[in-house]
């Protein structure tokens, strides 16, 4: 049986609080985001499926100097902030031996019911207050892409794509993205 781990209850949490329990092995994700717990619970398969097609699309035209990453890894953006986007791109400057240190130049979540209003509030202002250039959100089910840029003013929602459509973006580098691409299965062949 595992240990049980105590935090403490009567103040936020800090990055010392986490790395106690970021190692514990139950299936969940654990992230902390301004000094609070988000603990959410392992993926299915179609979030799996269009989190392995986003890498593959981004890897491939990745320029040197930059790696895209699948979660768990961990991104430090601040002393109370610990975060694992389901895909990210990184400089290869800012990977440490244990994580991504500062903010990457994409993030991107795929919202599950668990997770919906987590990625499209809490995630979004955090990512644009540590001013991550770009943030994506993809929705499996209604097979939707929402792509943020960062601006002087604050994150500019730059494409807002459903099933079929494609998303011409230009950062962190030139790509078309489909979402029912990324969500369907590959279709068995006879």
């Amino acid at each position: 049986m595992a240990a049980m781990v105590a935090l403490p209850q009567s103040r936020p949490l800090t990055l010392e609080d986490f790395e106690v329990i970021r190692d514990v092995d139950d299936g969940h994700r654990y992230e902390l985001i301004d000094g609070v717990l988000i603990v959410t619970p392992s993926p299915v398969p179609v979030h799996q499926r269009v989190v392995t097609k986003l890498w593959a699309l981004l890897a491939g035209p990745a320029p040197p100097g930059h790696e895209v990453f699948v979660a768990p890894l961990d991104i430090r953006l601040g002393p109370d902030t610990m975060v694992q986007p389901d895909v990210l791109v990184a400089a290869d400057s800012s990977v440490s031996d244990r994580r991504v240190e500062g903010t990457p130049l994409l993030a991107v979540e795929i919202l599950s019911p668990s997770t919906r209003h987590i990625d499209l509030g809490l995630k979004l202002s955090r990512y644009e207050a540590a001013e991550c250039p770009d943030y994506w959100v993809i929705d499996p089910h209604e097979e939707s892409l929402r792509a943020w840029h960062l601006t002087d003013q604050g994150y500019e929602l730059v494409a807002h794509v459903t099933g079929d459509e494609a998303a011409e973006l230009s950062s962190p580098w030139a790509l078309r993205v489909v979402p029912s691409a990324l969500t369907r299965a590959p279709s068995s062949s006879g």
